[in-house]
């Protein structure tokens, strides 16, 4: 296979994990109206689990332990883990157009910790861009008399820096281990953290009731769990393996393209004028922050030749 089509490979994967989770957030929104976000992780994470399971066992795939593998599976608490339970109970206060603008400022806080993590560098106009998206963030979550839930905005931001940590993460310790059963560790570890995380709520809490959950909600349970965490973070590692934490971070920007086409379709859901300038601002903020990584990606690969 050329370089060329190894490439487009790579970026055909990270496109359809932006699909996948743009998509997957919308349909989630359905489940967690009436499903509580540390009661409906767990299903949805139980779904992936089983799901990929079910894969391995059709691809056959086995599983090489080590201390590398171990630690990359330990990820999983981080993310899904950890940036789901929050970001879940963050779109359970707000709407899921905001929950999917809010993620287009991931490029951004990965830029942020390659820098620290990885020592990457930030050029000025980099800086720039991530002013400007901060900029349209305030647009888009801060409406003069809205009803916007500060807590749940708060919660997202959380979850989307996670799942930034994530990212940089991984990317240095992704080995030749199968995409597949990455994941599946990946996912395992996070079943099991929102299992305590459910039991806690549980014990100090009087979790709402299942009994009078609708038929669509189940279905979007179901449906967000293969979608939202087995389907797109299979993509995910498989585009993450041969780029740049910062040039695969560059595809969270479409998250919001899928998401907000979705959640019109299916929630009837709409944005003021104001914040279609907020969203607007975000995706031409992390749009030059692209082309600037594949700019100096492209000047790296001619240096190395």
């Amino acid at each position: 296979m050329s370089r060329s089509l190894r490439a487009n490979k790579h970026t055909l994967f990270l496109v359809a994990a932006a699909a996948s989770w743009g998509t997957a957030t919308a349909i989630s929104k359905r489940a967690v109206d009436e499903i509580e976000p540390l009661t409906l992780l767990p299903i949805e994470l139980a779904v992936s689990v089983g799901a990929l399971g079910v894969a391995v066992l059709l691809t056959r795939v086995r599983f090489r332990w080590s201390s590398e593998h171990r630690r990359l599976g330990l990820l999983g608490l981080l993310n899904p883990g950890l940036s789901y339970a929050l970001s879940l109970a963050g779109l359970a206060r707000i709407t899921a157009s905001t929950s999917v603008l809010l993620w287009a400022i991931e490029p951004l806080l990965i830029l942020a910790i390659a820098y620290v993590v990885l020592k990457d560098r930030v050029s000025p106009r980099m800086g720039t861009c991530a002013a400007i998206a901060l900029a349209g963030v305030v647009l888009v979550v801060f409406q003069p008399g809205a009803r916007a839930s500060a807590t749940g905005i708060a919660l997202t931001v959380a979850g989307v820096a996670a799942c930034a940590a994530y990212t940089v993460m991984s990317s240095k310790l992704l080995i030749d281990a199968s995409s597949l059963t990455v994941v599946l560790m990946q996912q395992a570890a996070a079943l099991a953290f929102s299992l305590v995380l459910f039991g806690a709520s549980f014990a100090i809490g009087d979790p709402r009731s299942l009994s009078g959950v609708s038929a669509t909600a189940w279905v979007s349970a179901v449906a967000a769990g293969v979608l939202y965490y087995a389907v797109a973070f299979w993509f995910y590692v498989n585009g993450l393996r041969r780029v740049r934490p910062a040039f695969a971070g560059m595809f969270i920007n479409l998250i919001p393209v899928f998401g907000l086409a979705v959640s019109y379709a299916l929630l009837d859901e709409h944005l003021t004028a104001r914040q279609w300038l907020g969203a607007a601002t975000i995706l031409a903020a992390v749009v030059t922050v692209a082309r600037l990584q594949a700019s100096a990606h492209a000047t790296d690969s001619v240096l190395v030749g």
